[in-house]
């Protein structure tokens, strides 16, 4: 068997830094090397960072799932009633007393009689025209009223308290002089007539909304337009109006939904069907035995469908408008 020789070559001895002289140049082209790591170190660090990433996580996704819990709540809150009326005005007469949930057959027949048989879309047209005409004669009080107390300081701290304060007490308790005073001045059973009364009721709100956003624009904006030569006219319709423009859109969406919904007004002044709003139609949705709820929730969707639309088209304009009434 033949042995293998093998021979090593002579290693030359690599100096300690220990060895190595404080004093001695160091060359610059020598690369320095990092301290060599020892095993448990190079593996801490990476378990440390992820554990610390992974708490970050769990706490991050639960974050996020109380997030969507609570608009799902929110949802389900305001979405299941328009479910349930949707599916209600599908149902058979039989479906509804037997509270079954889902209609066991659709049935078209409650939205043919709730608008072809019964003056719904009569009350729903009288409805937007009282709602445009109440919204539209309320902001015109409502803005010069905003501007004379906001810019101009006419009327002092306790006039917004007194003009509040005619809204804050129950309508009922002037419906009975309001009758009187209509019936007076022959307006009595007319869409004029509502439109003046509507218009009133919702004043207050609107001045009481307005006066947040003519009150966030600087004085120095007043002050500019009257070095211009602006008087207070030229000063509200050119300066400050535009600036409060957004404001004045949300203002006018929740004044025509408030009078789109009144009830109590329409009901004792509006005497026949071609003056009554939606909500007296749709309270009139009942026979001598039986309350009609399929037809009655077919025309309660079609009242939300104007409101609804209105609300998709302005959305930009509302939400910006209560957003910048919310900053001063």
């Amino acid at each position: 068997m033949n042995r293998v020789a093998v021979t090593t070559k002579p290693t030359s001895a690599v100096p300690s830094a220990a060895s190595d002289d404080a004093s001695a140049p160091v060359d610059a082209s020598t690369p320095l090397t990092p301290p060599p790591l020892v095993a448990g170190d190079a593996l801490e660090a990476p378990r440390a960072s992820g554990r610390r990433s992974g708490r970050g996580r769990r706490g991050g996704g639960g974050l996020a799932f109380a997030k969507w819990l609570v608009v799902g709540a929110a949802l389900v809150f305001f979405v299941l009633p328009i479910l349930y009326m949707v599916m209600m005005s599908f149902k058979s007469p039989d479906d509804i007393l037997s509270r079954s949930i889902l209609p066991t057959q659709l049935v078209w027949q409650n939205w043919s009689e709730a608008l072809g048989e019964t003056p719904v879309l009569t009350n729903l047209r009288n409805s937007l025209i009282v709602a445009i005409g109440a919204t539209v004669l309320a902001l015109l009080i409502a803005i010069p009223a905003n501007y004379a107390m906001a810019r101009l300081r006419i009327g002092g701290k306790r006039t917004m308290t007194f003009i509040v304060s005619a809204y804050i007490a129950p309508p009922v308790v002037a419906i009975v002089p309001l009758f009187l005073l209509v019936r007076s001045i022959g307006l009595m059973d007319s869409l004029i007539g509502l439109i003046i009364v509507e218009a009133l009721v919702v004043c207050p709100v609107a001045v009481w909304l307005l006066d947040t956003f003519f009150r966030a624009i600087p004085p120095e904006v007043d002050e500019a337009a009257q070095i211009d030569g602006c008087g207070p006219v030229a000063t509200l319709f050119r300066i400050i109006l535009p600036l409060v423009a957004p404001g004045v859109v949300a203002v006018a969406i929740i004044s025509f939904i408030l009078v789109y919904n009144d009830f109590l007004i329409p009901l004792m002044l509006a005497q026949s069907v071609d003056t009554q709003t939606l909500p007296v139609g749709i309270s009139l949705l009942q026979g001598g035995r039986e309350v009609m709820f399929g037809q009655m929730a077919a025309a309660s969707l079609a009242g939300m469908i104007p409101v609804y639309v209105l609300a998709l088209l302005m959305q930009k304009w509302l939400i910006g408008g209560l957003t910048q009434g919310s900053v001063k």
